[in-house]
C-alpha cells in the first residue's frame, strides 16, 4: 500500500480551496471525520490529529498528507498569503469605472474595471472581495470569476456598495 503524497511538497500549486477536495481529520485516538476548519487545522497543530486530503482526478483520486499546517492555513485563506492572492495587505490604490461592455449598468450587480494603482493583482478573488469590503465596503460577487492583467481587472460587484460613482 503506498504511502499519501505530501500536500506540502507541493508548495502553492496544491489547490487547497478546490471544492471537490475531500478532507479527512484522523484524531489521536483513531476516530475519523471528513472535512476540515479552522478547529481541525487548531487540533492538528497541537498534535491531536492528523489531516489529510483526497484530491479527485478523471481517473483516480490521489490522497495526500496535509504536512505543512501553516501553507494549508494560507491555502484555505485563514491566513493572509501575498504571494498566493497577489494582493499585499494594505491600503489598495483602487480606480475604478463600469465596465464599456456592462450590458445592464443598472442592474444589482454590474462588472466593474478595476485598476489598482498599488501594483497588486488579483490571483484569488475572495481574497480581494475582502480587502474591498473591509476598505470600501464594496460587495464583490466572488461566485462567478474575473479577468484582467497586470493592474487592470474586471469584477462584478453591488452597484449600491460602489457609492454615487455607480
Amino acid at each position: 500500500m503506498a504511502e499519501p503524497r505530501s500536500a506540502g511538497a507541493m508548495g502553492t500549486e496544491f489547490p487547497y480551496e478546490l471544492g471537490t477536495m475531500c478532507y479527512i481529520e484522523v484524531a489521536a485516538g483513531g476516530a475519523v471525520s471528513q472535512g476540515a476548519d479552522r478547529a481541525a487545522c487548531q487540533r492538528a497543530l497541537a498534535g491531536q490529529s492528523r489531516l489529510f486530503a483526497v484530491w479527485p482526478g478523471n481517473y483516480r483520486s490521489d490522497l495526500f498528507a496535509i504536512d505543512d499546517l501553516d501553507q494549508y492555513a494560507r491555502g484555505m485563506g485563514w491566513v493572509h498569503d501575498e504571494a498566493r492572492t497577489g494582493l499585499v495587505d494594505h491600503e489598495h490604490q483602487v480606480r475604478w469605472q463600469v465596465d464599456e461592455f456592462e450590458r445592464n449598468p443598472n442592474g444589482t450587480y454590474i462588472s466593474v474595471e478595476v485598476r489598482l494603482d498599488c501594483g497588486c493583482t488579483i490571483r484569488d478573488l475572495r481574497a480581494f472581495a475582502e480587502q474591498m469590503r473591509q476598505q470600501r465596503g464594496w460587495d464583490v460577487a466572488t461566485s462567478g470569476g474575473y479577468s484582467g492583467v497586470g493592474p487592470r481587472f474586471t469584477v462584478r460587484a453591488r452597484r449600491r456598495s460602489l457609492g454615487p460613482q455607480a
